[in-house]
């Protein structure tokens, strides 16, 4: 794996929400970072509730890098005129484990489909702009177990290596966990195998 592959691009926090008016419709968007897809419907719920004079809360959502998933939600509006324009900017700007929603209050005129398409699609776009787009690594974890006597070698190694500590245990048997680049887990990972006394396992 190439160290572009182990990089991808979010969010960390909500981004404001944006209004877009089309016809007296108003379209309130905004992007939020999730990491489970259990995460999205509290969210949902809670525009309903912001929004009790709303008629549809639109949204979509991908989750996942290497193979994602992603979902895309009309809310009553006509098929794919709403969540699928919304989905198509999660692409265009690259991004996952993110939400965006577009919560629609209606302003008397129709739109049609191709005008629906063009205003959820602007939302979208224009949340993502106001957004903090920010670009993550990928990480595998390895557990090391090992004796007391072996701590300054393994140290000087996760030194070397410029490792995360996650959690340490220090007592007669250590156990260390370290977080490194998904590109470099492999290499990381014969460093300590080859050190005699050390007990290594990966977990991605």
């Amino acid at each position: 794996m190439d160290k572009k592959e182990d990089v991808y691009r979010t969010v960390i926090k909500p981004s404001p929400e944006i209004l877009y008016k089309d016809r007296k419709s108003k379209f309130y968007a905004a992007v939020h970072p999730i990491n489970t897809e259990e995460d999205v419907k509290p969210i949902v719920e809670e525009l309903r509730k912001k929004y009790h004079t709303a008629n549809h809360v639109c949204y979509a959502w991908q989750l996942g890098t290497d193979n994602p998933v992603h979902r895309a939600n009309d809310d009553g509006e006509p098929n794919n005129s709403a969540g699928m324009p919304i989905y198509g900017q999660i692409q265009s700007f690259d991004v996952t484990n993110v939400l965006i929603t577009v919560t629609r209050i209606f302003g008397g005129t129709k739109l049609g489909v191709g005008g629906l398409i063009q205003a959820y699609k602007t939302a979208a776009q224009m949340a993502l702009e106001s957004a903090q787009i920010v670009q993550k690594t990928l990480k595998a974890e390895l557990h090391l177990k090992f004796e007391y006597p072996m701590m300054d070698m393994v140290m000087r190694t996760i030194k070397q290596k410029d490792l995360d500590m996650v959690s340490q245990k220090m007592e007669l048997d250590c156990e260390l966990v370290v977080a490194v680049r998904l590109s470099e887990s492999e290499e990381t990972f014969q460093l300590f195998d080859e050190l005699h006394g050390v007990n290594v396992k990966m977990m991605v």
